[in-house]
């Protein structure tokens, strides 16, 4: 899609708000340290690189057990063992249920986060096992993978939410929510009653995407269908899969349900192609059960936007907050202009007064004011000149602004010093500034 008809757009309303930007104050203020604030409770941008790195994982474990990983596999294992160790790592307590399938042994992984009310818990969840055809990226990896990479978000945010936080993957699902059923079965009542509400996702990048909902508990319902407002997406109800993957073990001993789905083997109508995109008279994903569901068979925009929804559910619905910092915050607020299509700009903060090294989870606080952020390159410089990647231009972000908190494993770097965030605009007509720069210790 061109982008000249929005940076026309741009250069009109510069006209107006021009003085505004590039009368930014220019004076400049001094790095401080200050204690840091508790942060408020917002769902952090689930990456969509980490999410589909999950997958490519997924995908070479299938391709060296068979081709699959599927019930009674040795690639179900080794799935199995692979989020596990992810969740292991993040600081997550986790079980692993055994039960028996057709004559194999089968396996649900279950992760706590420590902390919340334990009589209210909110539990996501998808199934880790593929049909025996195929590796099953889509069909679950997509699922599973949404549900790890925001597991691995709460450790980041080291969130403390009012509820109790429980991730699962089941097993064998395609051979009827065994899985699902024997966890559901096995939960005593007084632990059943526990549950506030179970959430499931199931195929959430189908390459021919539709945005399903279902229609269930009515409070995750307009969760999830307020976040696709938000966006500007519409949803439709979730009717192709209802009651055949493993929110059903739960809806039928009473328990809140709900959840995203983008479509299986059911025609995508001319409607729904003009309302989403994507090919109508085709399936939502052609290679549903098949040997085909390979980590091409998904679309990252369906991907990203349901794995950033499942994040919000989980941030909402749990009524979380973020842990406040047990360090300082390190920050630069004066305005510094960033060249249109021209050489990099600098905020710095000197670091003094600490011993050893940065911390592994170092938070870059960056707020950058630009019409055009999709231009700029963005990285971290540490005092030695080791730079950070933090953001990369792409010509398909087409938002205004930068404003967000990385983080950043600088474990390696000495903490005093004087660290650099490094801005530079790579292509023409969109400008704008740094307007602050910070670091949490």
């Amino acid at each position: 899609m061109s982008r000249m008809p929005r940076r026309t757009a741009a250069v009109t309303a510069l006209a107006l708000a021009g003085l505004l930007a590039t009368a930014a104050p220019a004076a400049t203020a001094p790095t401080t340290a200050r204690t840091a604030p508790a942060a408020t409770a917002a769902a952090p941008d689930i990456p969509l690189a980490n999410v589909k790195a999950h997958l490519t994982q997924l995908q070479s474990i299938a391709g060296a057990n068979g081709g699959n990983r599927a019930h009674g596999r040795p690639g179900y294992k080794a799935s199995i063992d692979y989020v596990k160790a992810k969740l292991d790592a993040a600081g997550f307590t986790t079980s692993v249920q055994q039960f028996t399938s057709n004559g194999a042994t089968g396996y649900n992984l279950i992760a706590d986060w420590p902390g919340g009310d334990a009589n209210q818990v909110l539990m996501a969840g998808a199934h880790l096992d593929s049909v025996s055809s195929g590796p099953g990226i889509n069909d679950n990896g997509s699922g599973s993978a949404g549900v790890l990479e925001t597991a691995l978000a709460v450790s980041r945010a080291g969130l403390k939410p009012a509820k109790h936080l429980r991730f699962a993957w089941w097993g064998a699902e395609e051979l009827g929510l065994v899985g699902s059923k024997y966890y559901v079965a096995n939960l005593p009542t007084t632990e059943r009653s526990k549950l506030s509400g179970y959430m499931n996702f199931d195929m959430i990048g189908s390459p021919n995407p539709g945005y399903f909902v279902y229609d269930d508990d009515p409070v995750i319902e307009k969760t999830f269908k307020d976040y696709f407002a938000g966006i500007g997406v519409a949803t439709e109800i979730e009717t192709e899969g209802d009651g055949r993957s493993d929110h059903a073990s739960f809806k039928n001993v009473g328990i809140p349900v709900g959840g995203l789905f983008t479509g299986a083997s059911r025609t995508k109508t001319a409607a729904q192609a003009q309302k989403w995109g994507g090919t109508a008279g085709q399936a939502f994903d052609r290679c549903y059960h098949s040997s085909c569901d390979t980590t091409a068979n998904i679309s990252d925009t369906a991907l990203d936007r349901n794995s950033d929804a499942l994040a919000h559910a989980v941030w909402t619905l749990s009524a979380g907050t973020t842990e406040p910092p047990t360090g300082d915050t390190y920050e630069n607020t004066a305005d510094v202009t960033i060249p249109d299509n021209g050489t990099a700009a600098t905020s710095s903060v000197t670091v003094s007064g600490r011993t050893g090294n940065a911390p592994s989870a170092l938070k870059v606080g960056v707020d950058i004011v630009h019409t055009w952020r999709g231009d700029l390159v963005v990285d971290l410089v540490a005092p030695d000149g080791t730079a950070y990647r933090l953001k990369n231009s792409s010509g398909n972000d087409s938002a205004d602004n930068v404003r967000e908190t990385y983080t950043v494993d600088a474990s390696s770097e000495p903490a005093n010093g004087t660290w650099r965030l490094r801005v530079q605009d790579v292509a023409q007509y969109d400008t704008g500034y740094i307007s602050g720069f910070s670091l949490t210790f």
